[in-house]
């Protein structure tokens, strides 16, 4: 299990977060910021950070709504901070919690990635454009425009084909990927929806099914998703991680 940090930010305030050790990995690891759905850092969210460190990353998954206030008001100041780019408060907070993360001695200044879910997948791909990260793997994001993601790193991406929102935005993020030049492997899972990734249960799950996003979880896509990102990260920071070894 992984143990709850406070990570320092600008100006003597913190925000808390999760942290996973690698699994079995010895010495300084790669790691991988974990970027929370709307909901924020839930059970699920901090399950995914556990996997990332089960395959050998080091995993930092900090609480953007923490201090927002009551969930509603806080997911909408939440997105707000996104929308105002690289002076909003989450890319703030998400730039400290890099420097955090490098800092720590399970990574030792080793190459860091970013993934980033629903919400957290948009803010990934922006944030990613322009930070000391290697690579970014957005599920079920936002489209950013081409212009917003010029300087991105390479990207690998999960899309839901049933979801009506977002889902077509992976054939503008691939077009926009192949004109910036970046290596990337985006792919869309057709049947599956938005947040397949994790399972939800409740009022959310059963609004979900009938929204235009098609909510729920998909064990197939889920899976396929996940070992293509890990793949691509291995690819990316710990094959970066070796190089600068050398």
């Amino acid at each position: 299990m992984g143990r709850d940090v406070v990570i320092p930010l600008p100006g003597g305030r913190t925000i808390p977060g999760v942290f996973e050790e690698a699994v079995g990995a010895p010495g300084p690891r790669p790691g991988v910021l974990v970027i929370h759905e709307a909901l924020g850092l839930t059970a699920e969210m901090q399950r995914l950070a556990r996997q990332f460190a089960a395959a050998g990353f080091t995993a930092l998954a900090p609480d953007f709504l923490h201090g927002l206030g009551p969930k509603p008001i806080c997911i909408a100041r939440f997105a707000r901070g996104i929308g105002q780019g690289a002076r909003g408060r989450p890319y703030r907070q998400l730039e400290a919690a890099r420097t955090w993360l490098a800092a720590q001695p399970e990574v030792a200044g080793r190459p860091i990635g970013v993934a980033g879910f629903c919400m957290g997948g948009g803010f990934a791909l922006l944030y990613a454009a322009g930070a000391d990260v290697q690579a970014v793997a957005p599920f079920y994001p936002q489209t950013p425009s081409r212009d917003a993601l010029a300087g991105v790193c390479p990207v690998v991406a999960s899309y839901g084909g049933r979801d009506a929102i977002f889902g077509p935005g992976a054939e503008r993020l691939e077009a926009a990927l192949v004109s910036l030049g970046v290596e990337h492997d985006v792919k869309v899972y057709p049947g599956a929806g938005h947040g397949f990734m994790v399972r939800y249960d409740g009022a959310i799950a059963r609004l979900g099914r009938i929204l235009p996003m098609r909510l729920g979880h998909d064990a197939a896509a889920a899976a396929d998703a996940w070992e293509r990102t890990v793949d691509f990260f291995t690819r990316h920071l710990a094959a970066d991680d070796e190089r600068g070894r050398e």
